[in-house]
């Protein structure tokens, strides 16, 4: 739309400057009187003063036109919803094996062994497999002709088959994305949620997506069934790189595709299709006729599916003959004549078996047509049809054996495209209230099953979302476990974001609201964390639509947290400032709370340790206001590793002694381990190594018990910052280098970039200081893709240990400085006194002794005023070392003793030894 009004104002003010310079020419030149005052000037510099008024009026246009693009309408239009950025976002269905095969398969039998010999002679040569495109009309049998030709071909492919449903062309469901199949694709092959990629470049993550799914895939051999394609765009990223994959993809389009075999399924010869007529009706052929037998299926224009439905009418009617079959379906024909051929020959044997439906399967029937998503079981089909759930078993059943839906795996019921688009049409002549009252009804359903499943997944003394007013009248599945719960949310998050979806463009925004908020904690959990992003977008917009300004506050909330564990650092604080900002508005202090609370933890991430402290401070007064115990655990904890960041190490003990406490007190095993973990680090810190061991390794049995592997992993970092302190190189590498399989593992970027840094130090301390370089600086270019301050000073710390090592004095005093710059904004007066002590040790190797004096007498200082004894000896000892070399013997002694007493205490036995070594020696 821009490109075009910006074209058509280009047109329009150039014809009008060059009209304008021609009227003036001509008029200068048939003008036989002289123009008084300055127009005569005009008329003596006729080119110049035309150019003029050209542009002039090129200016006059483009005036107008914007006046006209930013005029304000007149009336209210209505809004945008589904391009407003704020739609719900998508999912793909998908399943790990292949669905069933069907009896309704007949011959096919010359496609069929095109396809094996393509597939046979690439395997045998060695050549990469084609993509292969079976295409042909609806209800000519594509996607029973992909199933069954992937159970032929499955032991070809033994490291799985994969079917995925892309609704290129499924009434009231959007043509599945590309990176939302990649999502599913991922998932169902097991790679976790947190590891797949997600941000807010929809093409840089499809392609990082694509990227990863070719990786995984790569030397395999496994079977890809793409339904019901709309594009080769749609396609193409899904295709997998590896030669040892077979991909079969289905379309009522011809795809252009490269490389490709296409496979075209026309109707059934005619001797095939009565062959399966009387196979599927159980009728022998003696007592229908040949020639009425003929008739049927021409009748059915020869498509597998009309001649299926057909058959199923005549064998639940032992009483019919063929004749009466015949007449029944000419009759049907005849009613649906607006219709195209092919679809009327499908849609008559959908209207025949529709009438010998009773009234009250017939309304169930019409009512699966508004589902809005792909799979259905007896649980959503009882919300659909306001039945019970045994008596939607029963419909589901009948409609099953008449061939009007499909089974999958599971108990799980699929219309056909075609049956879908009948059945919205039977039920859309009822009114679109029905449509709406349906949605309705099937979202109501997902909140009652939701609000199980949170009570599951949810930390103890978390609020979970309100269940529906009416959810004790409605029927959910069991789920008597968190693993159960996990399993049923899995299994059905692509249905409840499809309903989503349809309650949003139907402007049900209450709906939207509270769906979002109910899907959110699985969200939190299982990613991928783009789709909650989008999910939450859109309860945002809703919120903004009602007016409902609590709901917008929790959608708001809910975004802030998730751009948090994406690292979008500055939208995760503004997300949570304009939630804490609207709770405040409407006097909710608990979620006031809760919002203050999530972004100091942003605060802390960044890290600005004052912000981060002050949001802390005031959830905690909001907590203990409210009686909140979870709450106040949670900001006591948060606020005690602020404490720590900034060095106050007593008062980090305090606040996180208390927070341990309330945790045990409410049995919660989540937050216990976190806290054991954070006085881990403190004690660590502190120089008490063993206590810090026994944190550390408590935090990870209770992490292990959970089953969380990204807190394992941190548990796992730190007790390898012990292993590393005490000397035990060969354990903390083994910690690291587990930790960070289990970051890569979760796609969890900050942990990553510890356990990288972690590894680095180890390799300079091992002497192996170019790896060590390596290393660090992929660590640093993590924390400031991360916006991670405190993550980027250590590393630039311990990369001027290496670059001095390494013989690179300016650059190693270079990085020292742009660290120092860094500790000091940030207030973190432990790590300022570990980088002096780092550069005070450069100085004394350059021979630079007073410089180097200077620097380990503030980290000496630094560390007596925090309590960090390990600093406090390393300083001594550099003091010790200058002393010594300055023929300071005395002095020198003193300091390098004071340094032994401490080391000792801390059983950092390596320096211990390198102390008594020099002294014993005499010399420096």
């Amino acid at each position: 739309m821009t490109l075009r009004r910006g074209t058509t104002i280009a047109v329009v003010a150039a014809c009008g400057a060059v009209t304008t310079m021609l009227v003036g020419l001509v008029t200068n030149a048939v003008s036989e009187s002289q123009w008084p005052g300055w127009l005569g000037w005009l008329q003596q510099h006729a080119w110049f003063s035309f150019a003029m008024l050209g542009v002039a009026m090129v200016g006059v246009t483009v005036l107008l036109a914007g006046l006209s693009e930013t005029r304000t309408p007149t009336r209210p239009e209505p809004s945008p919803r589904p391009e407003d950025g704020s739609e719900p976002p998508g999912a793909a269905l998908v399943l790990r094996s292949l669905p069933r095969d069907t009896a309704a398969f007949t011959n096919r039998s010359v496609e069929l062994e095109t396809l094996v010999r393509s597939v046979r002679d690439s395997q045998e040569s060695g050549t990469a497999l084609p993509v292969h495109v079976i295409d042909g009309m609806p209800g000519v049998g594509k996607t029973t002709f992909a199933v069954h030709a992937g159970h032929v071909l499955s032991e070809r492919f033994p490291d799985g088959q994969l079917f995925v449903n892309l609704n290129g062309h499924t009434t009231g469901r959007t043509p599945v994305q590309a990176t939302e199949a990649l999502a599913s694709l991922l998932a169902a092959i097991g790679v976790p949620t947190q590891q797949i990629p997600v941000g807010d470049d929809s093409g840089a993550v499809t392609e990082a997506r694509a990227t990863m799914w070719r990786s995984r895939l790569a030397g395999k051999k496994t079977l890809l069934i793409l339904d019901n394609a709309a594009s080769y765009r749609q396609l193409e990223p899904l295709i997998p790189g590896g030669s040892g994959c077979l991909v079969l993809v289905t379309s009522r389009k011809r795809l252009a595709a490269y490389e490709e075999v296409v496979l075209p399924v026309e109707a059934l010869p005619p001797e095939h299709a009565v062959e399966l007529f009387l196979r599927l009706s159980a009728r022998p052929a003696d007592s229908l006729g040949q020639a009425v037998l003929e008739e049927l299926a021409e009748l059915c224009g020869y498509l597998p599916l009309g001649v299926s439905i057909l058959a199923a009418r005549l064998r639940h009617h032992p009483s019919w003959s063929a004749e009466d079959l015949r007449a029944r379906l000419i009759a049907a024909r005849d009613r649906l004549g607006e219709l195209r051929a092919g679809e009327r020959a499908v849609a008559a044997t959908f209207e025949l078996s529709y009438r010998d439906l009773d009234s009250e399967r017939r309304r169930f029937f019409q009512r699966l047509g508004f589902y809005p998503g792909t799979e259905l079981d007896a649980y959503a089909g009882a919300a659909l049809g306001s039945v019970s759930v045994a008596a939607a078993r029963e419909h589901l059943d009948a409609l099953y054996d008449a061939h009007l839906i499909d089974e999958h795996p599971g108990s799980r019921y699929r219309l056909h495209d075609l049956l879908r688009d009948y059945a919205r049409g039977l039920a859309d002549e009822g009114g679109s209230m029905e449509h709406v009252q349906a949605v309705q009804r099937v979202c109501t359903y997902y909140l009652a099953a939701l609000a199980v499943a949170n009570g599951h997944i949810l930390r103890s003394g978390a609020l979970a979302p309100a269940p529906p007013d009416d959810a004790a009248r409605v029927e959910t599945p069991p789920m008597e476990s968190r693993t159960a719960a996990l399993g049923w949310l899995e299994d059905e998050r692509a249905n409840v974001l499809a309903c989503i979806r349809r309650a949003n463009s139907l402007a049900l925004d209450e709906l939207v609201i509270r769906m979002a908020a109910a899907l959110a904690p699985f969200l939190r959990q299982a990613g991928p964390w783009d789709q909650a992003v989008g999910l939450h977008r859109t309860a945002v917009e809703a919120a903004r639509h009602t007016g409902d300004r609590r709901a917008l506050a929790g959608a708001l909330a809910e975004l802030g947290v998730v751009r948090r564990f994406m690292a979008a650092y500055p939208e995760a604080i503004d997300a949570l400032n304009e939630a804490a900002a609207e709770y405040e508005a409407v006097g909710e202090k608990r979620g006031r709370a809760d919002a203050l609370n999530q972004a100091g933890i942003v605060w802390y991430m960044i890290p600005d340790n004052d912000a981060a402290a002050r949001a802390q401070a005031e959830a905690l007064d909001l907590y203990r206001e409210l009686g909140d115990r979870l709450g106040q655990a949670n900001a006591l904890a948060d606020l005690g590793m602020v404490r720590r960041q900034t060095s106050r190490f007593d008062a980090a003990m305090e606040a996180q002694t208390e927070a341990l406490s309330i945790y045990r007190e409410l049995g919660d095993h989540y937050g216990e381990a976190n806290s054991l973990r954070d006085l881990g680090v403190v004690h660590c810190l502190m120089g008490e190594y063993d206590v810090a061991t026994r944190r550390h390794r408590e935090a990870f049995d209770i992490y292990r018990e959970l089953d969380d592997r990204v807190h394992q992993a941190y548990a796992l970092n730190e007790l390898g910052v012990v292993r590393r302190l005490t000397g035990d190189l060969t354990g903390a590498r083994e910690a690291h280098t587990r930790a960070l399989e289990y970051y890569t593992e979760l796609g969890e970027r900050f942990g990553r970039a510890n356990s990288v840094r972690h590894l680095g130090v180890l390799d300079r301390l091992e002497g192996n200081v170019a790896e060590a370089i390596r290393v660090l600086e992929d660590a640093l270019g993590s924390y400031r893709d991360l916006g991670s301050r405190g993550g980027e000073a250590v590393s630039l710390a311990e990369l001027g240990v290496a670059r001095g090592i390494a013989g690179e004095r300016d650059r190693a005093v270079e990085a020292f400085r742009r660290s120092l710059e860094i500790q000091e904004e940030l207030g973190d007066r432990c790590g300022k006194s570990e980088l002096l002590n780092h550069w005070g040790t450069l100085l004394h190797s350059s021979s630079d002794r007073a410089a180097a004096r200077g620097r380990f007498e503030q980290a000496l200082g630094l560390a007596r005023d925090i309590g960090c004894a390990l600093e406090e000896a390393r300083a001594l000892e550099g003091i010790g070392r200058c002393d010594w070399m300055a023929d300071r013997q005395a002095r020198a002694e003193a300091s390098l003793r004071e340094a032994l007493d401490v080391y000792r205490r801390l059983g950092v036995y390596g320096a211990v030894h390198a102390i008594e070594r020099l002294l014993a020696s005499g010399a420096a």
